[in-house]
């Protein structure tokens, strides 16, 4: 059996070298042919013990969202990348900005880049949701609110003292429409306060969403 059709079953998830050193367990130097699948485009490495299917084997690959899940965990796509995904800013985002309870750290691979910024427990764990591409793929991602929350809390300078301070900010740096502003649940948000670093900053971002 061919080594494309014993990884088609897994295609659609990262790979790790264990898994595809099982597959290649005939192989008396199993090393040699992952090198040389990558070599051939069959395999993709994104990062030391883990892979994706290469374009040659013509399979389906990961989202590219389930790719940042994988790559540093625990971790879920946030920032510009999640509110790029609710269609909550008008930009197109060229990279995937993840956060993580581990160290920061980026990956730039062949698939592209991918960012994690640390952020602390328990705010970490605060609106986490799970977004579903097919029965083999889902991703954890930012929800809206959390989103915005953890845009605040890792760009450096952004202290929110003012209603018109952070609407500014909101609107004409972030060009997030005031309409989807106003859908957020600020009743959400207001749970997180205690422990968001920040916490100033997203007292006033509630205050100031209240008033829209």
């Amino acid at each position: 059996m061919g080594f494309r059709r014993k990884i088609k079953e897994y295609a659609e998830v990262p790979i790790s070298r264990h898994l595809i050193l099982d597959i290649l367990g005939h192989y008396q130097r199993p090393n040699d042919k992952i090198s040389e699948l990558i070599k051939n485009n069959e395999l993709i490495s994104i990062r030391r013990g883990l892979y994706v299917v290469g374009p040659e084997l013509d399979l389906p690959q990961p989202e590219p969202f389930l790719i940042a899940n994988h790559l540093r965990g625990p971790s879920y796509v946030s920032l510009e990348s999640a509110m790029s995904y609710w269609n909550m800013i008008p930009e197109r985002v060229y990279e995937i900005s993840s956060v993580t309870t581990k160290s920061s750290k980026t990956y730039r691979t062949e698939l592209g880049r991918f960012t994690f910024r640390h952020l602390p427990i328990p705010y970490y764990s605060f609106g986490i949701t799970s977004i579903e591409y097919n029965e083999r793929q889902r991703a954890l991602i930012a929800s809206p609110e959390k989103a915005i929350c953890d845009k605040i809390v890792l760009t450096a300078g952004v202290n929110l003292r003012s209603k018109v301070q952070t609407q500014a900010f909101l609107v004409e740096d972030m060009r997030i429409d005031e309409e989807v502003l106003s859908s957020l649940n600020t009743d959400q948000i207001a749970l997180w306060i205690d422990n968001a670093p920040k916490s100033n900053s997203i007292e006033m971002l509630v205050k100031t969403l209240q008033t829209l």
